[in-house]
């Protein structure tokens, strides 16, 4: 399921922040572990004993290798870090990640999954679910567009396209969506607060 993010506001922190060393995966992977916390359910997985409700909110994003391969370093507690400590952690963690040099549990240890092509000009793809995970998050490029506002004018935004896919044993569609339109208020309504 797909939904249409509003960045203006998001792209205004980054701004602020990206001087700092913060990177837009660690706004990303905070604003998710934030929701996250409010929608345990999408940060639960399934395997043959059942349904596993995860203690932990270990944000993992998916890491194109340039031999073609793909990883997924996994900020762990990442709703419980600062934004400077998750930038800091995911310079790291990509870094050993392009040196072949992660431990085991720092890329096998995600409860939630990012992929963000947006850097490549990708508008919108589906992502599939990696094992040991109910839901994984695909983040297209922020463009502008002009849009009707909510009074009737029209007026030029930054958007994105996000699409969420989730494990139907575990996460309905209800679910997915609630947590989309949470993601994206605060992504579009209250991007400060992943500074704090």
């Amino acid at each position: 399921m797909g939904y249409t993010v509003t960045t203006d506001a998001l792209d205004q922190l980054y701004k602020q922040v990206k001087s700092k060393g913060v990177t837009m995966t660690a706004l990303l992977a905070k604003a998710v572990a934030l929701t996250l916390k409010k929608h345990p359910l999408l940060n639960a997985s399934f395997t043959e004993q059942g349904i596993v409700r995860h203690s932990q909110i270990n944000v993992a994003v998916a890491v194109a290798m340039d031999d073609g391969g793909l990883i997924t370093p996994v900020l762990a507690a990442a709703d419980q870090s600062d934004l400077y400590s998750l930038s800091r952690t995911w310079k790291s963690l990509v870094e050993r990640a392009r040196a072949k040099q992660l431990q085991p549990q720092e890329y096998s240890s995600g409860t939630f999954t990012i992929s963000n092509l947006g850097m490549f000009g990708v508008d919108r793809f589906d992502a599939i679910l990696p094992p040991g995970t109910g839901a994984i998050l695909a983040v297209g490029a922020s463009r502008r567009q002009v849009v009707a506002t909510a009074d009737g004018a029209i007026a030029v935004r930054s958007q994105m396209q996000i699409n969420l896919t989730c494990d139907h044993r575990i996460i309905y569609g209800a679910h997915g969506a609630q947590f989309l339109q949470d993601l994206a208020q605060l992504l579009e309504s209250d991007p400060q607060s992943l500074t704090l």
